[in-house]
């Protein structure tokens, strides 16, 4: 597979071959794990405000349910396609797994631009949606979630349409719904929280003191704004870098997560923060830094940079961040990589205390779902270490050799292969 145009699909197939090989497993179980169990393609009219009917395409994919109902957010995209979703529920799928909850990977998407559409026409490209896969979700069957470019208010859409259609409140159908709405405490800002408490350990295991250590974040969206409040609040970072769509910002003194956060809300950009030189999203992925968080989209490190990055550890908020190729010239270059699907599960985990709660309709307080998201992911992280350091792999590799070997074991246990 070449560098040129990654396919992410191809990515994540060649990411679960290696780690078959490394198990030894079954060749059916593997060919099994290669592709989707089952996808649905829709096709949604949609009455925009001036009167006109535009036709937007979308997909949801459920790539395996062997340990459970399948679980993914749904993006909304311009540049969304079908082998993106493909990879990114496979990694759903590995991804709850390594965290050890009952569940499969799904994802779902439409192509559109949200920024260029009005709040009446994203409900109603939202109930469109559900109305067409409607008949393939569900608390017990898969549970979408948010994702790039939608929102709390867009799953309240979606929750309340699917309800309409089953002539009841169906409140644990999605999650990442508000919280008057059957939503969890402490779902904003878990992806980061859950990257957080794999820092703190791999940080412990190589002696890096996190107090004062510089870092740098590519991407300030959801993930990545929050990573940089949890990185001041939790251990007393520097970020010294941070980047969105439109390019980066860099102080070597640090930028308070309060004042950059401001900025971005009232400006719509990190670009032209006081006190900041201007860099590119390249540029700061090869800052001499302690912390690298890539937490934009997919391959933005591959074999043409991986040798440059110069962090010492990665922690990838991103799905997707890094191609096989630079995994492997990471790994021999001594930056310790928290892979994407484990790195960022706190999601994935906390969606699923809220599929619990909204199952037995009783609601947890905050510090008691930081506390089990702790548990889970500090869990997680210890269970691919180990593997790694038996096998001698990289990071990426022994987390995808616990997850499949999970789903592995539950395809055999059902008779599949």
């Amino acid at each position: 597979m070449t560098e040129k145009a990654l396919n992410p699909f191809k990515v994540a197939q060649a990411q679960l071959d290696e780690a078959a090989e490394q198990l030894k497993l079954d060749p059916a179980i593997h060919k099994l794990l290669r592709t989707p169990l089952r996808e649905l393609h829709v096709t949604l009219p949609v009455r925009m405000d001036d009167g006109s009917t535009q036709i937007f395409q979308g997909f949801r994919v459920q790539y395996n349910d062997a340990r459970g109902p399948t679980k993914g957010g749904i993006r909304f995209h311009w540049e969304e396609t079908i082998d993106t979703v493909r990879a990114l529920a496979a990694w759903m799928t590995w991804k709850c797994a390594v965290v050890d909850i009952p569940l499969g990977g799904g994802k779902g998407g439409i192509i559109c631009d949200p920024r260029k559409l009005s709040m009446g026409e994203l409900e109603r490209l939202s109930r469109a949606y559900i109305r067409q896969v409607g008949r393939i979700i569900g608390l017990e069957k898969d549970s979408p979630a948010p994702d790039v470019y939608t929102t709390p208010q867009i799953m309240a859409w979606m929750m309340d349409e699917f309800s309409f259609l089953k002539g009841q409140n169906e409140f644990g159908v999605i999650t990442g719904k508000p919280l008057p709405l059957g939503g969890s405490a402490g779902r904003g800002d878990a992806t980061a929280r859950g990257g957080m408490f794999c820092l703190r350990e791999a940080a412990n295991l190589l002696n890096v003191e996190l107090k004062g250590a510089t870092g740098a974040i590519q991407g300030y969206g959801n993930a990545g704004s929050f990573a940089h409040m949890l990185a001041e609040e939790l251990f007393g970072m520097k970020i010294v870098a941070v980047s969105d769509s439109r390019g980066g910002i860099y102080n070597p003194d640090g930028m308070l997560y309060e004042e950059v956060f401001k900025f971005k809300k009232e400006t719509g950009k990190v670009g032209g923060f006081p006190g900041s030189k201007e860099i590119t999203n390249e540029e700061l992925l090869e800052l001499d830094v302690d912390v690298l968080f890539p937490s934009a989209l997919e391959s933005v490190i591959t074999a043409s940079n991986a040798e440059n990055i110069k962090a010492k550890i990665s922690v990838e908020l991103a799905n997707g961040p890094t191609s096989p190729e630079a995994d492997l010239i990471l790994y021999k270059n001594g930056v310790y990589i928290i892979p994407d699907f484990l790195a960022n599960a706190g999601g994935v985990t906390v969606s699923y205390f809220e599929m619990v709660q909204n199952a037995y309709d009783y609601y947890w307080d905050l510090e008691t779902v930081h506390e089990r998201l702790d548990k889970k992911m500090t869990s997680a992280f210890h269970a691919v270490h180990k593997t790694r350091e038996e096998h001698k792999v990289h990071s990426r590799l022994a987390a995808y050799m616990v997850a499949i070997n999970r789903v592995a074991e539950a395809v055999s246990l059902r008779g599949w292969a």
